[in-house]
């Protein structure tokens, strides 16, 4: 069973209509507003502590040396950890919130600037040997000029390292909500949920879109596919969460992807 202290540190989704939030839509995914709560949920949740990031770093393996660039960094809990493992790491996020809480765990001399995925990068061409985008490009409408702009700073055969929502997740949420007749597999659409963390709750859209558009996103930049994964969680999550994976025992939430820029 999840302790009482580990449930405090969930982040708990609902689905809701995104005319729910059209009316201020500067209070979607506003990260500054639940920086704090959001962080210690991603620190020891399933989803994020025992699931997505242990599958991001198997994927980036050994990068001792390696200069990498963590796109959508947060508070920095990939960095610290490709950090960890010897790579030299800078990294950017449009949260300042967020930005704050990564200086103080990875102290000043952190390379981390305020910057918006899909616009111009503070950072040179061929700057990167990896760029991880962990759980980002979902948040965009349209991923050409994001793509663009990471196949730039990266250096030629260099890796692009992304997580994203799995899309058949997203259309299974949906199902099991009736909402078959709003969201359509094919369809490329934003969906809107209520997350509550941390006695929190604040409207988080992200943007679905299939597996083939995605292929088609990332072939146009420029990239050539080496690995799609569908990974299981880090085997310690079924002594931490025995309920929660008994509930899935495939668990399928993100779809992983490494490219190389041609």
């Amino acid at each position: 069973m999840i302790s009482n202290e580990r449930q405090g540190h969930e982040i708990f989704s609902k689905l809701v209509s995104p005319s729910a939030v059209s009316v201020d839509p500067s209070k979607t995914n506003d990260y500054n507003r639940f920086a704090e709560a959001y962080t210690a949920a991603n620190e020891t949740n399933l989803v994020n502590a025992y699931y997505e990031r242990p599958a991001m770093l198997v994927l980036a393996g050994d990068v001792a040396g390696r200069r990498v660039l963590d796109a959508g960094c947060g508070s920095g809990a990939l960095f610290a950890a490709l950090r960890d493992r010897g790579a030299i790491v800078s990294g950017f996020d449009t949260s300042a919130g967020m930005l704050e809480l990564a200086r103080q765990r990875l102290g000043d001399g952190a390379d981390l600037q305020v910057a918006g995925l899909g616009g111009p990068l503070p950072y040179a061409d061929d700057a990167f040997d990896d760029v991880v985008a962990s759980l980002v490009l979902h948040y965009l409408e349209d991923w050409g000029p994001a793509l663009a702009e990471l196949r730039r700073v990266l250096r030629p055969g260099g890796r692009l390292i992304v997580s994203v929502d799995h899309p058949f997740a997203v259309t299974l949420i949906h199902r099991e909500a009736g909402r078959e007749g709003e969201h359509n597999y094919f369809d490329t659409g934003s969906w809107t949920v209520k997350w509550t963390v941390g006695g929190q709750s604040a409207p988080v859209s992200r943007w679905h879109r299939p597996l083939h558009a995605m292929i088609e996103a990332f072939i146009g930049a420029g990239f050539r596919i080496t690995v799609i994964s569908e990974p299981e969680p880090d085997p310690a999550a079924r002594e931490l969460f025995p309920e929660a994976i008994a509930a899935t025992p495939r668990f399928l939430c993100f779809l992983f992807f490494v490219l190389q820029a041609g």
